[in-house]
């Protein structure tokens, strides 16, 4: 059955952790039948590759007679998250499906995670790629077999060592909500995730990977992926390059329609929406004819979904990720579509939070879910480089805390440097990194510990409740000061405080502790020192054995039992309650 004409090749994109072997992986799927010029080979796009139903069929021979109306794959060659949110279409990811690549041996990464939160928040459907299965130790090499034919001549002990290292991973994905499998045990692939080892290095395993997405394509995306061929094109910027003798050009990806030479398209720039003319259509050669000075073949008109080099006049300020469109009738509506796509970031924004920018719109929404995960919020969000602006602008929080700035994958401009590195002139906190979990964690990190400073220094200038008790055969001397030793029965006992009764009596005021002769600041529950006391004398109005409170004034008070009474222990909160209640047998709202 011939591929539906109707029906686009769905675009795949393939994610996971830096060195896990994204681009072995689709380097083998291009390489394994790039060479062969028969029909059914694959052809190399710009920025994609298309790997045709024939080229896979052939590849998995078992699938030859099953009927398909996928006429095969388009790989974007730009592996990572960067491309998966960089890259949109329709308000949503560009990729309609994905691979995530998981060394079978190492298992889950920082990266790993976050591809997998990215792929949930855009609801993208994907599979599993456990890689490199033949470093496990005993493996023998069966070049690009299916996986359950090579895995069936292993030995016991490799193949064990498989079973438990897939099983790690479906846990893995457990913890995280994901139900998962091998793809051979896997019924309903709308439920379950498919694991499907593989070796990029040897081929083992690749065609179950490519009919396993094509599966799904087939089954769950045919309504998404039904075109209009002879609609004008829409497509995604994928990088705005310069070539030589051509200018600065686009590597797009046509998802929808038709684009044609002499056709005027419109983008996004940095400040607004541009409109061009193409010059030109240019396709990689061939790999037989590479050997042409010139790589590129100039084409007439190109038809999704491919992979397609744009020249033409002004392009150098196009950002990547831009929606391109042709312009048939009204150009307003078309300009207000693009800037409604530029800025249409699914961010719930808040009156008083962080500042944050990314190098994509896709970026900052991934970045935002996760900051919204840990209940922090975010004033503005933006894509482009991080400028003296945004560094004036996040000043202006109230709250030292939320003075922060988060930069994801995107360059600080000189003139902001310049400000960040001067600590006098500047009061924002700048997190930038290229892992969106790394600079949360940062933030995370550096906000915690600035809570502890500012907890450390409330508490040193808030008086603390402390009941200690006069000891018996401790009496230094009698009085001016009466210097005694006491006990700590409870609380933080300070120095330069009043002392009043179980009472309510005003009982001196205690000046100085010492501690095995060492003058100390603070003395805990437990601790037995010895105490200055001016204004009494012991024998009249103090005796042994009487205890007594730190007089706390009424403001302490409030703060200690509004804002300070988690960080209080057990001790410290009977010591206030038992002060509080004798003040309020006199005045009934005192400190309230």
């Amino acid at each position: 059955m011939a591929a539906d004409p109707k029906i686009r090749t769905p675009i795949v994109c393939v994610m996971g952790h830096v060195d896990h072997g994204k681009t072995s992986l689709l380097d083998r799927i291009r390489g394994s039948s790039v060479v062969s010029s028969e029909a059914g080979a694959i052809t190399q796009h710009i920025g994609a590759t298309i790997v045709p139903i024939d080229a896979i069929r052939k590849m998995s021979g078992s699938m030859e007679k099953i009927p398909f109306n996928i006429p095969g794959l388009l790989f974007i060659d730009t592996p990572g998250h960067h491309a998966f949110t960089t890259l949109r279409a329709r308000g949503g990811a560009l990729a309609d499906m994905a691979i995530l690549v998981v060394d079978i041996s190492q298992g889950f990464q920082p990266q790993t995670i976050e591809a997998l939160q990215i792929l949930r928040n855009c609801k993208t459907p994907f599979v599993i790629a456990a890689t490199k299965i033949d470093r496990i130790h005993g493996w023998r090499i069966n070049k690009d077999e299916p996986f359950q034919s090579t895995f069936a001549k292993q030995n016991e002990r490799v193949r064990n060592d498989i079973e438990t290292k897939t099983y790690e991973i479906v846990g893995n994905l457990s913890d995280l909500g994901f139900s998962a499998d091998r793809y051979d045990r896997v019924s309903d692939f709308q439920r379950n995730l498919a694991i499907v080892p593989v070796s990029a290095h040897t081929g083992e395993g690749i065609a179950d990977l490519l009919m396993i997405m094509i599966g799904l394509a087939q089954r769950y995306m045919g309504d998404a992926l039904k075109l209009s061929v002879e609609g004008p094109g829409e497509g995604t910027v994928l990088e705005v390059k310069e070539e030589r003798g051509l200018g600065t050009t686009l590597d797009v990806i046509l998802y929808n329609g038709t684009l044609s030479v002499g056709d005027e398209i419109a983008m996004a720039t940095q400040d607004d929406v541009v409109t061009t003319k193409v010059r030109s259509l240019l396709k990689p050669r061939p790999m037989k004819e590479i050997l042409v000075e010139d790589r590129f073949e100039r084409v007439k008109s190109v038809v999704a979904a491919s992979g397609i080099k744009v020249s033409a006049p002004n392009l150098e300020k196009v950002i990547a990720g831009s929606p391109l469109f042709v312009v048939r009738g009204n150009m307003d509506e078309l300009s207000a579509r693009i800037r409604k796509e530029m800025q249409e970031i699914h961010v719930n924004l808040a009156e008083e939070g962080i500042v944050i920018k990314a190098d994509t719109i896709g970026a900052l929404e991934a970045l935002c879910k996760e900051l919204e995960a840990k209940q922090i919020p975010v004033m503005r969000a933006q894509v482009g480089p991080v400028s003296r602006h945004d560094l004036i602008e996040t000043e202006t929080s109230k709250n030292a805390m939320l003075r922060v700035l988060l930069s994801f994958n995107t360059p600080i401009l000189p003139d902001a440097a310049e400000i960040i590195k001067d600590p006098l002139y500047t009061q924002v906190k700048v997190f930038s990194g290229q892992v969106i979990y790394q600079i949360i964690d940062q933030y995370v990190e550096w906000r915690d510990e600035q809570k502890r400073i500012a907890e450390k220094a409330q508490f040193e200038h808030v008086m603390m409740p402390a009941k200690i008790r006069l000891m018996p055969d401790c009496v230094f001397r009698q009085s001016n000061p009466a210097v005694v030793g006491v006990r700590v029965l409870g609380g933080k006992l300070r120095p330069d405080v009043d002392l009043v009764t179980r009472d309510g009596k005003k009982m001196g005021h205690l000046k100085t502790i010492q501690l095995r002769q060492e003058t100390i600041r603070e003395a805990d529950e437990g601790l037995e020192v010895a105490v200055a006391i001016e204004g009494v004398t012991i024998g009249r109005q103090l005796n042994v054995g009487d205890d007594l409170l730190v007089d706390l004034p009424e403001r302490h008070v409030k703060v200690l039992e509004r804002e300070m009474m988690k960080t209080l222990n057990v001790s410290t909160q009977e010591v206030l309650a038992e002060f509080v209640a004798i003040r309020r047998r006199t005045e009934p709202f005192w400190g309230k």
